[in-house]
């Protein structure tokens, strides 16, 4: 079995999948929006790394939550300008 598969067994049931984009999105934008503003509002120093992470640890709920509230509105907007043919 490929190393990066998970067995099916362990997998989440397919109700789960807004949850679960929601966490993988909100995660990894809050951590990448939290490098940027983190260097551009405090430079990046010895404490650069210290900084990030703390606010980090407020921006990954806050973004999920975002996240899950915004989707049925990203997916109406979606709908709304892609044609679906």
């Amino acid at each position: 079995m490929n190393e990066c598969q998970f067995p099916r067994s362990r997998k989440l049931r397919a109700t789960a999948t807004p949850y679960v984009f929601a966490l993988y999105m909100s995660a990894i934008m809050a951590l990448l929006m939290c490098f940027v503003i983190t260097a551009a509002n405090a430079g990046i120093d010895e404490a650069y790394l210290n900084n990030v992470l703390k606010a980090y640890r407020l921006a990954m709920p806050v973004a999920f939550v975002c996240v899950l509230l915004v989707r049925p509105i990203v997916l109406r907007l979606v709908a709304l300008t892609v044609h679906p043919h």
